[in-house]
């Protein structure tokens, strides 16, 4: 939803707004991959949702220091770690 959002510009579709609602209908978590270049969901979004979440909130992503630094003030129900890709996977 962040990416489609960020890709048309403003707040459409709303993502607090589309998180609260698949709660509302039964996910049972959130997951979300903030990436230093913020073109899926923004870092300020991982902000904004967490006191908003009841389920499990799950933060992924490389671990640098901005993530680390994140994930230690928000301190999500669990943190999933990837590796870094250093180029696209073509297939």
């Amino acid at each position: 939803m962040a990416t489609l959002r960020n890709a048309r510009g403003g707040n459409n579709p709303d993502l607090l707004k589309v998180a609260k609602d698949c709660e509302r209908l039964g996910a049972q978590g959130i997951t979300v991959h903030p990436r230093p270049d913020e073109r899926h969901i923004r870092y300020n979004d991982v902000y904004e949702l967490r006191p908003l979440l009841t389920t499990e909130f799950n933060i992924e992503g490389y671990p640098s220091e901005e993530f680390v630094k994140l994930v230690c003030e928000v301190k999500p129900n669990q943190v999933t770690l990837s590796a870094r890709q250093t180029r696209p996977i073509n297939v």
